[in-house]
């Protein structure tokens, strides 16, 4: 069977906002990727690596695996360090 990987996906680097980060996602590892000779873009006859399921918690994703058999890798999300600053801060040094 494919094997998958389910993770949180890390937030945009343009924003400074967390939404879009309480989904986790499954998504099955590419095979067999080629290089196209025309454009140069990597392609892949896998279907299964265009298909990306989004669940509301890990434990309906890691149900919904085993529920189809499919042999996953969890991918615990890194807890954020916050390191609270006030303006005054700046000019302290």
């Amino acid at each position: 069977m494919r094997k998958a990987i389910i993770y949180i996906p890390n937030r945009n680097p343009m924003q400074s906002g967390n939404g879009k980060t309480d989904k986790w996602v499954l998504e099955f590892e590419t095979k067999d990727t080629t290089k196209n000779p025309l454009m140069g873009w990597e392609s892949s006859s896998d279907t299964f690596s265009e298909l990306r399921l989004e669940f509301s918690s890990k434990e309906l994703a890691i149900n919904y695996a085993k529920k189809k058999k499919i042999i996953f890798e969890i991918i615990e999300p890194k807890k954020r360090k916050i390191i609270k600053k006030s303006y005054s801060d700046n000019f302290l040094r």
